[in-house]
């Protein structure tokens, strides 16, 4: 039996960590990406295997539009086929793709609050990626779920999926500073 109270097993809050990190994965955007590299091969296909002999302005507009249409959907997809959340003492940082642009950088100075949304979806936003509605704000959607809403001091909000989200919540409103009281005046 326990005689002192300090004996007691308390339970341990998690502790906060430093750095907190997440992502989320769209793997769907694989299958997009492998479209944009057909549409490219297509292009290649038809400017090395054509004779030329159908009209030059004909064939030249169908390769450069193949190569384009291809580029945009590989860019598009790749650059939102994850992203990556990081929460440390000084700002909330989103970086989309492999490049880790594009990149938005929230000070923590900025942020008034942070909600937790189950139920993120592209169709909310008009679909995948960085999107800007003005009666909702800003977000970056690379999959349908879980999600993070900062709310801005201006009164904008900033949404954003990713995997793990009330964990994201919690490590933001432990940095947030409580706001500071002027001293009465007398």
């Amino acid at each position: 039996m326990r005689d002192h109270p300090h004996d007691v097993p308390h339970p341990a809050a998690d502790p906060v960590p430093a750095v907190w990190t997440g992502r989320a994965t769209n793997r769907m955007q694989w299958l997009l990406a492998l479209a944009g590299a057909a549409f490219v091969a297509l292009g290649v296909e038809l400017a090395v295997q054509s004779s030329w002999t159908s009209g030059v302005a004909a064939l030249l507009m169908s390769v450069i539009g193949c190569v384009a249409v291809g580029l945009l959907m590989l860019y598009g997809t790749l650059a939102f086929v994850h992203v990556a959340v990081r929460v440390d003492s000084d700002a909330v940082e989103v970086r989309c793709g492999h490049l880790g642009l594009p990149r938005r950088r929230i000070p923590l100075s900025q942020v008034v609050s942070a909600e937790f949304d189950p139920r993120v979806t592209p169709r909310q936003w008009g679909g995948w990626g960085y999107r800007w509605r003005p009666e909702k704000g800003t977000a970056v959607v690379v999959r349908r779920g879980e999600g993070v809403i900062v709310t801005l001091g201006d009164g904008r909000t900033f949404t954003v999926t990713v995997d793990d989200a009330e964990a994201a919540v919690r490590a933001i409103r432990d940095r947030l500073r409580p706001p500071t009281v002027a001293p009465a005046e007398i």
